[in-house]
C-alpha cells in the first residue's frame, strides 16, 4: 500500500500515469517513488495555475477574461463539444445595431454578400392594456440572447425549446453576475428580452441562380414579457419557447458553431461577437489566401463611424483583442485591408467539418 497520499494527485493525464505505475511491476520503492513524483508534478501546476488566476485578477476585466479564455481553449476541456453553441448563421453575419437607436427608428437593416436581414421594430401590450412601442433590439444582450435559443434548439433537435425556468440561471451560464437595479444585467436583458418578443424579422437568402428565400418571422412566438419586479421571483421566462418552421429548419441547415469561452470573452462588446462570428464563417473551409478591403469591413462592421480612419484604428484594436484569445488567429491587417488566410479549424476553436456553408462573396 502507497504510504504517499494518492488523493492529491487530480490531472487526468496524472491519474493515468498513476494507473500505469501500479500496473507494471515495481518494487515498492519503486512504485513509491513514482507515486511521490507525480504529486509532486500535480503540486507544481496546482502552484502554477494559483499564480495564473492571481495574475488575471488583477488585470482588467475585459483583458482578464480575454486572458482566461486563451488558457481555457488551450486544454482540451476548452474545446470539446459541451463548449460549442450555435447561431443562426444570417444573424450572425448580418448583425444587430450595436447601439441604442432611437425609438423613432423603428427598421434596421444589413446584409453579407447573399444574406440579408431586415428587422422591424413591435409594440408589446402592458398590462394596463395598452400598446406600448419596443425599441429595436441591439448590443450584445440581445445577440446572447439569440445564441442561447438557437443553440439549445439545435441541442434539443426541436423548434419548441425547454428553457430555464429564471433570467437569473441563464445569465449565470453566460458568466454574467445578476444584479438588480435600473443599471443591473437583469434589467439591460429584459429590455432586450421585450425588443427581440416585440421585433419582426425578414431573413432573405439568395443562392446567385435566381433563387431567393424569404423567411418572415419573429424570434419568439409566445412569451410573457412583462417582468415581475422582484428580480428573484421565478419563472422570469416560460417554460417552452417555440421557433417558426421555416426559421428552425434553416437554423438546422446554417447553424455556425462557436465557443462558449470566446462569446464569454467578448461578451462586453458586440462588435467583437460580430467579428468572431465572421471570422469563424470566412476562415472555416477556406483554401487560399483572401483580401477584404477596408471599404468592405466599414461596411459590414462601421456601423456608428463616419470617417474611415476611425474606424480602421478601432478595428484593429478589437481583431487584436480577439488575436489574444486566438493567438494562431490566420488574420492580418494592412494598407489594403484584411488578409485572412486558411487554417486549421482548431484557429478558432470549432470543429473540423461543417455540413453546410453559405456562399458569401467578399
Amino acid at each position: 500500500m502507497s504510504t504517499n497520499d494518492e488523493s492529491l494527485i487530480k490531472d487526468t493525464d496524472l491519474r493515468k500515469e498513476l494507473a500505469r505505475h501500479r500496473g507494471r511491476t515495481l518494487i515498492p520503492k519503486m512504485f513509491e517513488l513514482e507515486v511521490k513524483l507525480l504529486i509532486e508534478e500535480q503540486e507544481r501546476r496546482d502552484a502554477a495555475a494559483e499564480a495564473r488566476a492571481v495574475e488575471i485578477a488583477s488585470l482588467p476585466r475585459d483583458k482578464g477574461r480575454r486572458a482566461k479564455a486563451r488558457d481555457m481553449l488551450e486544454t482540451s476541456k476548452g474545446n470539446d463539444a459541451q463548449n460549442l453553441r450555435h447561431i443562426h448563421s444570417v444573424l450572425a453575419l448580418c448583425g444587430l445595431p450595436y447601439t441604442k437607436k432611437p425609438i423613432e427608428e423603428r427598421t434596421y437593416q444589413s446584409e453579407q454578400g447573399r444574406m440579408k436581414l431586415l428587422i422591424k421594430a413591435g409594440e408589446l401590450l402592458s398590462p394596463q392594456g395598452e400598446w406600448v412601442p419596443q425599441p429595436l433590439p441591439y448590443g450584445s444582450r440581445a445577440r446572447l440572447l439569440l445564441l442561447h435559443l438557437c443553440s439549445e434548439a439545435i441541442r434539443q433537435k426541436s423548434p419548441t425549446i425547454n428553457i430555464e425556468d429564471s433570467l437569473t440561471a441563464f445569465l449565470n451560464k453566460m458568466g454574467f453576475e445578476a444584479t438588480g437595479g435600473p443599471r443591473g444585467t437583469l434589467t439591460a436583458f429584459k429590455q432586450q428580452v421585450n425588443a427581440l418578443a416585440a421585433c419582426n424579422m425578414k431573413i432573405g437568402m439568395t443562392d446567385g441562380a435566381g433563387h431567393a428565400t424569404t423567411i418572415n418571422t419573429q424570434p419568439f412566438a409566445s412569451l410573457d414579457v412583462w417582468f415581475p419586479q422582484n428580480p428573484d421571483q421565478r419563472m422570469l421566462w416560460p417554460s417552452t419557447i417555440t421557433f417558426s418552421r421555416d426559421f428552425y429548419d434553416t437554423l438546422s441547415k446554417h447553424a455556425l458553431p462557436v465557443n462558449v469561452h470566446a462569446i464569454r470573452a467578448f461578451s462586453g462588446s458586440p462588435r467583437k461577437i460580430d467579428i468572431y462570428y465572421w471570422l469563424s464563417h470566412r476562415i472555416y473551409g477556406l483554401e487560399e489566401p483572401l483580401m477584404i478591403s477596408w471599404s468592405a469591413l466599414k461596411e459590414q462592421f462601421g456601423d456608428g463611424y463616419s470617417r474611415e480612419r476611425d474606424f480602421r484604428a478601432k478595428f484593429a484594436e478589437e481583431l487584436k483583442h480577439i488575436g489574444e484569445v486566438f493567438p494562431k488567429l490566420p488574420a492580418s491587417l494592412g494598407e489594403k485591408g484584411l488578409k485572412l488566410k486558411p487554417a486549421d479549424a482548431q484557429a478558432l476553436a470549432i470543429p473540423a467539418k461543417r455540413s453546410t456553408k453559405i456562399p458569401v462573396k467578399p
